[in-house]
């Protein structure tokens, strides 16, 4: 792992990849924790954080331009914010399976899958893994 182009593409992609892995790492633990904790609400007010600097600094990396500086990944930060603010609003009224179901749902698809698109050749975090 060589992390010089993480840090040579400039401060929006290293803080979108360093809250991305860190907000991989979390949401990890916060999916094997007992739910309704003092704990699982810190750690997912901490998650929350993080997934939302990802999907702000997202609007800012326009590596991929379909629609002038936009891609269709920009979309992925439009409904991580939506599902974001429904989920805590989903948890606040009670509705906790629909809370849990839409959290782990972004957790697989906000970050595991668009994760691994970013390991595509091309893209900055291929170079961080597998060089060049």
């Amino acid at each position: 792992m060589n992390l010089d182009p993480l840090w040579q593409n400039g401060p929006v992609i290293s803080t979108h990849a360093v809250a991305a892995v860190i907000a991989l790492c979390t949401g990890a633990v916060q999916l094997a924790l007992p739910k309704g904790t003092p704990l699982h609400r810190g750690m997912g007010a901490v998650w929350t954080i993080l997934m939302t600097i990802v999907a702000i600094t997202g609007f800012w990396i326009n590596e991929l331009r379909q629609f002038g500086p936009f891609s269709w990944i920009h979309l992925l930060s439009i409904l991580t914010i939506v599902v974001l603010v429904r989920s805590i609003m989903f948890a606040r009224s009670g509705r906790i399976i629909a809370h849990r179901m839409s959290m782990v749902i972004l957790y697989f698809l906000g970050l595991v899958v668009a994760g691994m698109f970013t390991l595509l050749p091309g893209r900055v975090m291929h170079s961080v893994f597998f060089g060049g």
